[in-house]
């Protein structure tokens, strides 16, 4: 465990924000226009999955914060 702050974590924690912003930004642009007038359940289905999607990198995107490494 390290006693320090790093760089990483302020630059992390802004890149996280930043690229969460730019990410709902494009959903809530694009995904009503290609999905608007389907069945309101495959709606919902479609925004849980987008909606839990950026949970993917996220893994990888706190361990590079925390250690430097990506693996």
């Amino acid at each position: 465990m390290r006693t320090e702050p790093t760089w990483r974590i302020p630059v992390g924690i802004l890149g996280l924000c930043l690229g969460l912003l730019v990410y709902g930004l494009v959903i809530a642009r694009y995904a009503p226009d290609i999905i608007g007038s389907w069945p309101t359940l495959v709606q919902t289905a479609i925004y849980i999955v987008l909606g839990l999607i950026w949970l993917l990198p996220l893994k990888r995107f706190l361990i590079w914060m925390e250690t430097g490494r990506w693996g």
